[in-house]
């Protein structure tokens, strides 16, 4: 039985919040920035998802399969909301590590749900986001919910893991509050 996507979002936000009473407290910012300014729209992963398609059923994955591989294809469906382009974003999700070291991570993909990109097929681009840290930030848990926060790009990006249909420049990194959103 497939879930729609509603269904999906809404025990994705369950397990987040599940999940963030055991997260580490703190926030660790490159540079300042008010998050609770008026500049900064909070964002949940529906909100990533253009209008028009949110109650429409996914479309099955037309990809071509390869016999070769035991990766079942990334769905690329779905379109992307131009008007988020260029904004200041908070979005929640769960930190997927690509570059760093022992310390800080300067690039990951930031997911909706735990597992997303390692269990496949990774979410559709629309439902990934490439985060990069000039600087690199410390991720304490990478089991915990946290939220990022930065300039949000409509930008395909390409990793290893899937294809992430937004940028993020990031600013900051906080522990998820569920009452601070």
């Amino acid at each position: 039985m497939k879930l729609t996507l509603l269904k999906r979002f809404g025990r994705i936000s369950a397990l987040g919040i599940l999940l963030a009473l055991g997260c580490a407290s703190g926030t660790y910012a490159q540079e300042d920035i008010n998050t609770a300014s008026s500049d900064v729209v909070t964002l949940d992963w529906i909100d990533l998802i253009p209008e028009a398609e949110r109650n429409v059923a996914p479309l099955p994955n037309k990809a071509p399969l390869n016999h070769d591989s035991d990766t079942p294809p990334q769905n690329m469906a779905g379109g992307f909301r131009h008007d988020l382009d260029g904004k200041q974003v908070r979005i929640p999700g769960f930190v997927i590590p690509l570059e760093g070291d022992d310390k800080v991570v300067t690039e990951l993909l930031l997911v909706p749900y735990f597992g997303a990109c390692i269990h496949v097929p990774p979410p559709p681009p629309n439902q990934i986001l490439y985060v990069k840290f000039d600087e690199g930030v410390p991720i304490q848990g990478l089991w915990d919910v946290v939220y990022i926060v930065g300039k949000l790009n409509v930008e395909m990006v390409e990793s290893d893991l899937g294809q992430a249909g937004y940028l993020i420049n990031g600013v900051t990194v906080e522990a998820y509050n569920d009452s601070s959103s």
